[in-house]
């Protein structure tokens, strides 16, 4: 299995040792951030900084003024990182270490735009605005998310791309300083309280037959349990958490959403991709989405319909955190995909933000069971010493196994 590590240019610029140590790691790839959302982070072997705070989503290189001109969405700058093309030194620095690297672009997710841009955010069913997701039923969002993946992905030393992100985005969201746990909400909690009733929800949801106040009160109502305490918590994965949120709303109007949602999805996601093919002008460059195969799920790996999206995209990533039996409800819905697709296992390992580097090659070997071509290791720039240390010995007990990775950027053994 062809393995790849995620990393933040900031994890690059100024420590010569960086691409050394990862090519050391024993895997041939890096998935390196062009455009990535606020957040706050370690960098514990940095011989000049251990924490970089990146204020607010930004691109990591310098954007083009030709194609943006004009827009009232574009993306912003950045200035935590020294240089005018953080992206483009650090790529360099990799490839120069025998490194291949792949662009990592964040989409629909973005706090600094909707509060800039308050008529582009999710509004939930209460009227509450979510800023940090954009409406991509929009089509302005729409329009400045797929020109945003082409510029960002196609990137100079880039051989390939993973789109986060790309889809809808909803309540649940790392935010500074959270005070959102004091109810515990599911999966079908978390899906009510993300659909979206902005002005082109509504008329969507009016063009499937669904009127806007009905809706709103069905979905308060479904509520209403769960903030005062006597909803039960719903487990048993993905189709079960599917059948909860039917039971909630009436099979017409949760699959009436459903279907207004996963259009604006599909839409973003060919749209996305075959804007980054065009960019790419021919090249032999891949495109992953970070993806979950439930296409009622938000977030940074947004819910798709595998096998459309294995139609039109080269691959996804899955997140394969937590047990056995999570990983095979993530990665069941892709077992049936084309035989050149790409479906890598996005496995957690950090130690302290839950990740398990000492069973990485168990975790590893039971992906590639259950139908996982790759892997996707997270993230090498925030791991400690102990952690990498575990994930280079798993890599070399992978090869020694005889399941050998995968050297190149063609189709996975």
């Amino acid at each position: 299995m062809r393995a790849a590590a995620f990393l933040y240019p900031w994890d690059v610029i100024g420590d010569p040792d960086a691409p050394a140590r990862l090519a050391d790691l024993g895997v041939r790839q890096v998935t390196l951030a062009a455009a990535y959302h606020s957040t706050r982070a370690l960098t514990p072997r940095h011989p000049r900084h251990r924490i970089v705070t990146a204020r607010h989503s930004a691109v990591l290189y310098p954007p083009d003024p030709a194609r943006w001109s004009g827009r009232a969405l574009r993306p912003y700058t950045q200035d935590w990182v020294p240089g005018p093309d953080p992206f483009g030194e650090a790529a360099r620095a990799l490839a120069a270490a025998g490194l291949e690297v792949h662009s990592w672009v964040v989409l629909a997710h973005n706090s600094r735009l909707g509060a800039d841009h308050p008529s582009i955010a999710v509004r939930n069913a209460y009227g509450d605005a979510y800023p940090w997701a954009p409406c991509i039923a929009r089509p302005e969002v729409r329009d400045h998310l797929v020109t945003l993946a082409a510029e960002a992905a196609v990137r100079p030393g880039a051989r390939g791309t993973e789109l986060e992100s790309c889809g809808w985005y909803g309540f649940a969201h790392l935010h500074g300083h959270d005070k959102t746990a004091g109810v515990r909400l599911d999966g079908a909690a978390e899906y009510l309280m993300s659909l979206c009733f902005c002005s082109v929800c509504v008329r969507g949801y009016a063009e499937l037959g669904l009127d806007e106040r009905e809706l709103r009160d069905a979905v308060r109502r479904a509520l209403e349990p769960v903030w005062a305490g006597r909803a039960a918590v719903n487990g048993g994965g993905r189709a079960a958490e599917w059948s909860a949120i039917e039971a909630l709303l009436g099979d017409g109007p949760a699959g009436a959403v459903r279907t207004w949602r996963a259009r604006a999805a599909d839409a973003l996601q060919r749209a996305a991709v075959r804007a980054v093919r065009d960019a790419a002008a021919g090249a032999d460059f891949r495109v992953l989405l970070h993806a979950d195969g439930a296409a009622h799920r938000c977030g940074a790996n947004a819910g798709v319909d595998p096998a459309a999206v294995l139609a039109h995209a080269d691959g996804v990533v899955v997140p394969c955190t937590g047990d056995a039996a999570a990983r095979a409800d993530a990665l069941g819905p892709f077992a049936a995909r084309g035989r050149t697709a790409c479906v890598a296992a996005n496995l957690t390992v950090v130690a302290g933000m839950g990740g398990s580097p000492g069973t990485l090659a168990a975790d590893a070997a039971h992906a590639a069971s259950l139908g996982a071509t790759e892997l996707r290791l997270y993230h090498a720039g925030l791991a400690g010493d102990a952690d990498l240390a575990a994930v280079r010995g798993a890599l070399r007990a992978l090869n020694r196994s005889g399941r050998g990775l995968a050297q190149g950027s063609g189709a996975a053994s």
